[in-house]
């Protein structure tokens, strides 16, 4: 009996110790979760020259504030400047009675022609929120409340605010509902596709069940581990999206394999004992691939992507830990009852032997003519992955967000009439003193070189620490942050404009913050540390995988066919996120990019849930073969009785993913329609067809392992883990 087949046995020998010790490490995670979680803070966000420019900014004293401003602007295109003085008066006033606004800049100022457009069609008025930046947002409503009492006495103009704390607002309120709707929606839609799959109610629960108290366990241990490595809210989103998908999976793989079971006969502990040998041991080396696949974003330098990696090995590692100790004891308590709250007619549609006619029909067209099989399925993946030459990818900024939110419509109006002005770049000047004449003319200097390049403005505003070590100089870069525009003017101040300015000052370091800034830098981080991942994932996948089935040629095959269908769900997304042709129906528009971290997340999330189906199917291919099949009927034989839950399991995937791809984020969508994508052409394509046509072709080299590896470990026969279920009953 392998470890799965005695974790089995003992859960449902010891069924309320199973069951109770669940419930009670659930509930003391939820407890460990109510102190929060650690959240990435700037600096650690940040990568590169960013990242040393925020150390600097936290390290020297510089309060974390958040920045507002309020536009004021005529509607008609008309210049006004007596409307547009008197309306900015009165918002200075309005703010400034709140007594919550600090450092406040008007147009009106003797120095406040930055403040003004070159159309003289728009004005504005910036200030800091007083207090504690992360908690501006709960404190913002009273001062947009004052610039909405100036807006209604001035009809005739624009006066409107965006900013740290208003956006945060506004995105956290309409974002927040967006996830909970995707949240809410996810869950009855998984239920409802089990019950269509089991054909009663409990054991439509059971799964769910054990995901969701999964995806809460790891939740509340995500504030212990955040400690460590800290994360963001992305994180938790993910958790969520992976959390049920595989929670899910691994339930659905056992219980169908209990009943298939059950329906040849076998009494219920023997189903339940031959399902933990045989299911559990797959559930067992399934996550661990998809553990090892994801905990490859660790190696990217990035603390978001760590945070992701951190949540997601914690909900996969507690789903498979439930499913092969709670799950057998729910199944040997609940017995026969598991059949309760029977639906009408889908109940009896059913098949309860777990083959299913419809693929093992197309198994047999498949096997006739493995090669030219081969040939259509492995074409068709490669020209659905031809787009991805062409793939284009950016840090959206803005463009990421819904284009009907009103801040988001300001920012757009802010960054039209004052290029670069709500996201400026900020170059943060360390020296053992800034006040110094040197320091302060090269500053001067710096200011006026970046506003005659035309790539840029003049220096905004310019923050000087209490010790006088660091200066903080905001400079507007033209475009709206994430463009080209954007990053080429960021370009010129990096290397020319500071170098040849406040850059020359003995005893000075410059480095360069901000939007953009922070934006390339990602980049860099993320195209200098993307070949680790690969190397990584790909290089312990198989090491995996040779462990679990000593083959070379499963564990190479498996790793070829994977990147094949990864690479064709990146075609999908280019060709539906870089043109127009699905923006009407996904309620969007293009912005004729990939969010760039999206191919490196999906890369790693979909290699290990593509591993789900992989080891799940070779798992019972490998028992036909100890049966004493040939490989050729192994494969069929083990295809065709998978297919069925691969299916369902594959529907469920879809769905969830499909409900993110509603959400009004666009790197949201593309999450969504991307990993739907991929387990769709992976549950059809690569595992009904290639797979078996691949290994029809490769007969008996599947099982290939060089003689050198045979003397090791990894030479113990391929049969030696899976017992057959005569010889598993003989033992227990």
């Amino acid at each position: 009996m392998n470890v799965a087949a005695r974790m089995g046995a003992w859960s449902a020998g010891h069924r309320k110790t199973a069951i109770i010790g669940w419930l009670v490490f659930v509930m003391v995670a939820l407890v460990i979760g109510s102190s929060g979680t650690k959240q990435i803070t700037n600096a650690e966000g940040s990568n590169g020259q960013s990242a040393k420019a925020e150390q600097i900014l936290s390290s020297s004293g510089f309060p974390d504030s958040a920045s507002e401003n309020v536009l004021v602007q005529t509607k008609n295109g008309q210049p006004d400047d007596a409307g547009l003085r008197a309306a900015v008066t009165q918002v200075v006033a309005a703010v400034s009675s709140t007594k919550l606004v600090e450092n406040l800049h008007s147009p009106l100022d003797a120095d406040g022609q930055s403040y003004v457009s070159h159309d003289g069609h728009s004005m504005l008025v910036t200030f800091d929120m007083t207090g504690n930046a992360d908690t501006a947002a709960s404190r913002v409503q009273p001062v947009l409340d004052a610039v909405a009492v100036v807006q209604k006495a001035n009809s005739s103009l624009r006066v409107e605010e965006v900013g740290d704390a208003s956006g945060e607002k506004a995105l956290n309120k309409t974002l927040g509902k967006d996830f909970k709707r995707a949240e809410m929606l996810s869950i009855p839609l998984t239920l409802g596709i089990l019950l269509a799959v089991f054909g009663s109610l409990v054991a439509a629960v059971v799964p769910v069940g054990l995901a969701l108290t999964a995806f809460m366990a790891a939740g509340g241990l995500l504030a212990l581990t955040s400690r460590a490595v800290h994360i963001d809210g992305t994180a938790t989103s993910v958790m969520l999206l992976v959390g049920l998908a595989v929670g899910v999976d691994y339930t659905l793989f056992y219980l169908k394999r209990e009943r298939e079971e059950r329906a040849r006969g076998n009494s219920p502990g023997q189903a339940l004992r031959i399902a933990a040998a045989t299911s559990g041991r797959s559930i067992l080396v399934s996550g661990l691939t998809v553990v090892a696949a994801v905990g490859g974003l660790f190696l990217t330098g990035n603390a978001t992507f760590k945070g992701v990696a951190e949540a997601t090995v914690l909900v996969v590692a507690i789903a498979v830990l439930g499913s092969v100790t709670v799950l057998p004891a729910l199944m040997s308590l609940l017995g026969d009852r598991i059949e309760k709250g029977r639906v009408p007619f889908v109940h009896k549609l059913r098949r309860t032997k777990g083959e299913s006619r419809a693929w093992g029909a197309v198994l047999r067209l498949v096997l006739r003519r493995p090669a030219r099989s081969a040939l259509i399925a492995g074409g068709a993946l490669a020209l659905l992955a031809l787009p991805l030459v062409s793939m284009k990818t950016a840090l959206p900024g803005n463009s990421d967000l819904p284009k009907n939110l009103p801040v988001v419509q300001t920012f757009d109006r802010i960054s039209t009439a004052f290029p670069g002005g709500p996201q400026p770049a900020f170059v943060v000047v360390a020296a053992p003193n800034v006040n110094t004449p040197a320091v302060q003319a090269g500053l001067r200097a710096m200011s006026a070189q970046a506003a005659a390049s035309g790539q840029m403005s003049a220096a905004l505003t310019t923050r000087v620490n209490k010790a006088g070590t660091v200066a903080e100089v905001s400079i507007p870069l033209n475009g709206d942050g994430s463009n080209s525009t954007s990053v080429h003017a960021l370009k010129a101040l990096r290397g020319t404009v500071i170098p040849e300015t406040i850059g020359k000052v003995p005893g000075v370091h410059v480095y360069v913050t901000g939007q953009t800034a922070g934006s390339v830098d990602f980049g860099k981080q993320l195209t200098t540390h993307a070949p680790f991942v690969f190397v990584f994932v790909l290089g312990l996948a198989f090491l995996l995988l040779l462990s679990a089935f000593r083959s070379l040629t499963v564990a190479l095959t498996a790793i070829v066919l994977n990147l094949l269908s990864i690479g064709a769900s990146y075609g999908v997304m280019a060709l539906v996120f870089q043109h127009h042709w699905f923006d009407s129906v996904l309620g969007y528009t293009s912005t004729g990019t990939i969010a760039t971290w999206i191919p490196l997340f999906m890369f790693a999330i979909l290699f290990g849930l593509s591993m789900d189906y992989h080891v799940f199917i070779l798992s019972r291919v490998v028992e036909n073969r100890r049966l004493g099949m040939s490989t050729r009927d192994a494969v069929e034989r083990g295809i065709a009785s998978t297919a069925g839950v691969i299916t369902s399991a594959a529907v469920i995937m879809v769905a969830v993913f499909s409900v993110f791809g509603t959400l009004s984020q666009v790197s949201m969508k593309q999450i969504g329609v991307g990993l739907a994508v991929a387990v769709l052409l992976d549950a059809t394509i690569v595992r009904a067809v290639l797979l078996p046509s691949v290994m029809a072709m490769l007969g008996e080299r599947n099982w290939y392992l060089p003689r050198w590896l045979q003397r090791t470990r990894l030479g113990r026969p391929v049969e030696a883990e899976f017992v057959e279920p005569v010889e598993l009953l003989q033992k227990v």
